[in-house]
């Protein structure tokens, strides 16, 4: 845990940064975008071990365990992404008179919170 907090005050250093919604693209310093194709790397690398889990009939409660660390690690690369989203993107958007982007925000933050 204490190292997904460091992870995640240097990914706050250098937040992503959305550019003007109509292009809808967004634009991660290298720093962020190295934290975030790392940590997505190792999720990718949990799964594939899951994988191997069940094929092999590793007992069940093993193999939920395994996935909710998956689930937490993929939190983990959303609350980096939200938290960039929020201070670049929506701010921006708001700062030129756009609040629909409260209403977008809000479907993003809901959808996050489905499970």
């Amino acid at each position: 845990m204490e190292e997904l907090d460091i992870m995640m005050d240097a990914a706050r250093d250098e937040a992503p940064v959305c550019p003007a919604h109509s292009e809808r693209k967004s634009h991660h310093s290298e720093k962020v975008k190295k934290n975030l194709v790392s940590r997505l790397n190792r999720i990718e690398g949990q799964v594939r071990g899951v994988k191997g889990l069940i094929e092999k009939d590793t007992y069940c409660d093993d193999v939920i365990t395994q996935i909710a660390a998956i689930q937490s690690a993929l939190n983990g690369v959303s609350k980096i992404l939200l938290e960039g989203h929020l201070k670049n993107c929506v701010l921006e958007r708001i700062q030129e008179g756009d609040l629909d982007v409260l209403d977008e925000f809000l479907v993003t933050i809901q959808k996050t919170m489905r499970k």
